[in-house]
């Protein structure tokens, strides 16, 4: 079948809109200038931050249905519209001096436009990639990953240059524009659509099949056991990786030696990594089955967590912790894959946003816990065993979810041969 859409550029699309509603990565920039401004307290002005990715999982949660009922241009401007009137809104709260109105604007309504633009244009890309789908997924939260790396000095300068409250104006505006473009060339390809050449290669046996094991709406999903293990998985690897990141750069100078500046560096270059995994390990899963690139995120964090704590050589420190950045990156791009893996296409929307309060449960849980471990034993090597210990279960639970997988295979096989006869 025929569409007028390029996939290509459908992910162009989906690109952008990540690229912006990732820059809440960015929000770090902001603390110093808001506190050194205002007297707030450091808390005060990261519980910004919190409040964005709890509405970021509870938009993303709620919001899924509308995805999937009213389509991802729809979806997508309305999330240009909640993100680009939260960032712009923050700059009328610093005009009127007032934390509350930063928690609404930045948090409440940036949060919401957060959830919804987030997995928007991820469901849409999955059913253009029914070849390469951990790319596609790939692709779009690579430029989640990486859009602090692109803000943080746009930001910073412009802070320097206009102030803050203009600044927020300023990117309001542009975050808006970037993203409301970008949702008027998304949509999902016609039914029974597929890329040129695909057919063949499956034909050739150059390709094998995509199968998904079911096509179950929201609803019946999480009424699954399966749907619970991915939650958890999720869940661990996104408290764990949070956590190393809320504390990256004492924890650097405390083990390592590093000095503040070196520290500092690590810290930026971390968000590279971040980026770079999402894009390597989705597309690794497409190769190798996102069952085994889970199991693998496990296996190497439980030994980097384990190892970390004893390495005072500063470059193999630095290097241990890129590591377990790609993998907490590789964990976000992966999971949408492999819930059209394991529930089908049909509401991947909405499942991947019930998924998703695992992120927002993580972005609360893990700051909390590095933080409180850290000050009741003085040590950052207590928190790193724990955290050792969590992918531990996580581990455990990578191999309970493939006897349901294998249960599904067998369950179809059946069906199948009952067809057949």
């Amino acid at each position: 079948m025929q569409t007028r859409k390029n996939r290509w550029l459908i992910a162009a699309a989906a690109v952008g809109i990540h690229i912006s509603i990732g820059s809440v990565y960015a929000w770090s920039v902001f603390t110093k200038p808001l506190i050194n401004q205002f007297g707030w307290s450091l808390q005060e002005v990261s519980f910004t931050f919190s409040i964005a990715i709890l509405f970021l999982g509870l938009s993303a949660a709620f919001l899924g249905h509308f995805v999937e009922r009213h389509g991802p241009r729809k979806a997508g401007t309305l999330a240009s519209v909640f993100f680009g009137a939260g960032i712009a809104g923050s700059g009328l709260a610093v005009n009127l001096e007032s934390l509350t109105l930063l928690y609404l604007f930045y948090g409440v309504l940036g949060g919401i436009g957060l959830g919804v633009g987030y997995i928007t244009p991820v469901s849409t890309l999955v059913k253009w990639f029914p070849d390469r789908r951990g790319l596609a997924t790939g692709l779009a939260i690579m430029g989640f990953g990486f859009a602090s790396l692109i803000s943080s000095p746009i930001m910073a300068r412009l802070i320097e240059s206009v102030g803050i409250a203009s600044t927020f104006y300023i990117l309001g505006v542009i975050y808006f524009l970037v993203m409301f473009g970008s949702a008027q060339y998304l949509e999902p390809p016609a039914e029974g659509w597929v890329p040129a050449g695909y057919k063949e290669k499956l034909e050739a046996g150059r390709k094998r099949p995509l199968t998904d094991l079911s096509q179950l709406t929201a609803n019946e999903a999480v009424k699954t056991l399966r749907f619970y293990w991915l939650w958890l998985m999720l869940f661990i690897n996104v408290t764990c990786g949070i956590a190393v990141i809320s504390v990256a750069s004492p924890m650097a100078q405390e083990i390592a030696g590093l000095t503040p500046l070196a520290a500092a560096t690590m810290v930026g270059l971390m968000g590279l990594f971040n980026g770079l995994g999402r894009i390597g390990w989705a597309s690794l899963s497409d190769y190798i089955g996102r069952p085994n690139t889970y199991t693998a995120f496990f296996l190497i964090q439980i030994i980097a967590f384990f190892l970390l704590p004893t390495i005072t050589d500063a470059l193999l420190f630095q290097l241990v912790v890129y590591i377990i950045l790609t993998c907490y990156g590789g964990g976000f791009a992966s999971i949408p894959a492999y819930i059209g893996d394991l529930f089908g296409t049909k509401q991947l929307g909405a499942i991947h946003g019930y998924i998703l309060t695992a992120w927002a449960a993580a972005g609360l849980a893990g700051p909390i816990l590095a933080s409180w471990v850290r000050e009741t034993t003085a040590s950052y090597t207590a928190t790193l065993y724990i955290f050792a210990g969590m992918f531990l279960v996580a581990l455990i639970i990578s191999l309970l979810i493939r006897l349901d997988i294998r249960k599904l295979k067998e369950l179809n096989n059946q069906r199948q041969a009952d067809l057949a006869s």
